[in-house]
Formats: C-alpha cells, sequence, structure tokens
C-alpha cells in the first residue's frame, strides 16, 4: 500500500495545468497520504513559503547535502515523511532522476503532462479520483 507522494517542482509543478496537481495533492492529504517536494534546488527561500500548504515536507539538495538521483536522498526524503521508501511514489520530468528513485525503493513516475501523471497517481491511490476543487500555487 502506498502512503506517500513524493514530487520534484522544475517541470511537474511548473506546468501550465499544475493547478490540478494541486488540487490532487489536497485530497491526498485530506485522505492521510503524506507529500513531500523533492527539488535539486539550492534551498526553499520564497519556494518553502509558497508551497508549505500541499506538503509535509520540503526537501532541498542544496541544504540536504545530496542530490537526484543518489538513492540517499530518496532514502532521506522517505524518512522526512515518516515512511519507508517502498510506500512512496516519485514524481519526476527526468527519466534519470525516476531511475535513481526507484532503485531506491520507490515507484517511480515520469511526468510528461498533468493527465497523464494524474492518470498514473490515480491508479496508485483510487482516492484521488474523486478529487475536486484545491487551490493552486
Amino acid at each position: 500500500m502506498f502512503r506517500g507522494i513524493v514530487l520534484d517542482y522544475a517541470g511537474v509543478l511548473t506546468d501550465p495545468d499544475a493547478g490540478e496537481l494541486f488540487a490532487a495533492l489536497d485530497v491526498a492529504r485530506d485522505n492521510g497520504i503524506r507529500t513531500a517536494l523533492l527539488s535539486n534546488a539550492a534551498g526553499g527561500g520564497q519556494a518553502r513559503r509558497r508551497l508549505a500548504a500541499w506538503f509535509d515536507v520540503l526537501v532541498f539538495s542544496g541544504e540536504a547535502g545530496v542530490a537526484k538521483p543518489e538513492a540517499e536522498v530518496y532514502r532521506l526524503t522517505a524518512d522526512q515523511l515518516g515512511l519507508s521508501v517502498a510506500t512512496c511514489v516519485f514524481v519526476d520530468d527526468s527519466a534519470r532522476n525516476v531511475d535513481g528513485a526507484v532503485a531506491a525503493g520507490m515507484v517511480g513516475i515520469r511526468h510528461s503532462s498533468v493527465p497523464e501523471t494524474l492518470a498514473e497517481l490515480t491508479a496508485l491511490f483510487p482516492v484521488l479520483e474523486n478529487k475536486a476543487g484545491g487551490r493552486s500555487a
């Protein structure tokens, strides 16, 4: 059973249709699914303030000292969520980063469009089928 969703920022949450992903994150969190942002950015700053409402954990490689696709950053993120890597799903637009997450033990989804990513997430988290409304970043 999957209990956590880990998303990249640039290329996923910057997609023009990302509002639908944010709505899905609202539904996920309302249903007890833990959420994390995992970015290779130097640090949180303004992004941390803007995105904190949708995530239980925000991990920035510049602050963590380890970057995608290194296995340690995926384990660190899962640990901060209080979950095992095997119960987390990772979404990124970079195949290399998705491969790194899979090698670390997560299920990986390569983001190419919001509808495709939502379809894959909904298959893994059926509660997302009923998503409605939500905030957008």
